[in-house]
């Protein structure tokens, strides 16, 4: 196992569309991990081009997503738009 970095956090506040959030909150609880600690693990592979989850996990994405009503993908995140907002032309 490789030596630990120091690093340091800050707090944000993003806004993220709720039934995303229930799930990555479910994931973090499942994986027993705090959500900044799946977020960061998400992040970093992904910016590596590497798949963040295997088989089992991406299952219980799945089951987390049927739970919380998250009937939509990747195809959608940049066509989303808030329920308060109009759609523009």
């Amino acid at each position: 196992m490789s030596e630990p970095i120091r690093v340091q956090r800050v707090q944000t506040g993003v806004r993220i569309e709720k039934r995303l959030l229930k799930v990555l909150k479910g994931l973090a609880e499942y994986l027993d991990m705090s959500l900044g600690d799946l977020l960061e693990g998400i992040a970093l592979a992904s910016f590596e081009g590497r798949s963040p989850f295997g088989a089992t996990t991406l299952i219980k994405i799945d089951q987390l997503k049927m739970v919380y009503g998250m009937d939509y993908g990747a195809e959608y995140s940049h066509r989303m738009i808030d329920d308060e907002q109009e759609e523009k032309p």
